[in-house]
């Protein structure tokens, strides 16, 4: 065991528990968490202050470039600040959430999104999650896993989160807009969710919070062990 901490990538579609569970890993490993999909809602969320259309890529790309983002701990949450300011309740809301589908598929803002995580996952101990992330944006990272479950159980769980957030959440539309969103995500030119081949799919859709999170440390444990 050499001690070395690692690089871990944790992709997958909206809904299936990718923020909880990174969360939760990296906490028991000590290391960061790296939400990559609150980058993308954070470009959107500045378009939408200063009236960019979310199709306006050149504008965008430059909103990504130029915005100095970072991950600090908030009494015992992790959250996302933008040029110094706490922006992690305003990039939570449904239309963030729809507007980062649309602003992550543009290559300007990808780019740059992706040289910043880069950064932040070079020197390891971190546990990034996101879309592409063992696919494009850490194809090295020594473990990568694809966190899925059923769209069914995908729009549950969204549904009483954003209960929980005071948001008044309808099943039904959840579940439409769920579909909506894995069809985007699934079919674009640009970096595609998709499994990396070396990644290992765990399907939470019959296992408790506390089983994925295990299956996942175990295996960064059992990685850190064979180095």
């Amino acid at each position: 065991m050499s001690g070395k901490k690692l690089t871990v990538a944790i992709d997958g579609p909206v809904g299936s528990g990718k923020s909880t569970v990174a969360k939760l890993v990296a906490a028991e490993l000590g290391y960061m968490h790296i939400d990559t999909g609150a980058m993308y809602r954070a470009v959107a969320l500045l378009a939408h202050r200063r009236n960019i259309s979310y199709s306006d890529a050149p504008a965008l790309g430059r909103i990504a470039k130029s915005a100095k983002m970072s991950f600090l701990r908030v009494g015992t949450d992790q959250h996302i600040f933008v040029d110094g300011e706490d922006v992690e309740a305003e990039i939570r809301t449904p239309e963030m959430s729809q507007a980062s589908s649309v602003v992550s598929a543009l290559p300007e803002v990808r780019a740059a999104l992706v040289e910043k995580q880069r950064e932040m996952g070079r020197s390891g101990g971190v546990v990034m999650e996101g879309r592409d992330i063992g696919t494009v944006v850490l194809p090295w990272a020594e473990v990568k896993v694809f966190l899925t479950a059923s769209p069914e159980e995908r729009a549950r769980r969204r549904t009483i989160q954003l209960r929980e957030q005071g948001v008044k959440a309808d099943y039904r539309q959840v579940l439409a807009e769920l579909n909506a969103r894995d069809e985007r995500d699934s079919n674009r030119d640009l970096a595609p969710l998709k499994p990396a081949p070396d990644s290992v799919v765990v399907d939470s859709t019959h296992m408790s919070l506390g089983e994925v999170v295990d299956k996942i440390v175990e295996l960064v444990r059992s990685k850190e062990r064979s180095l």
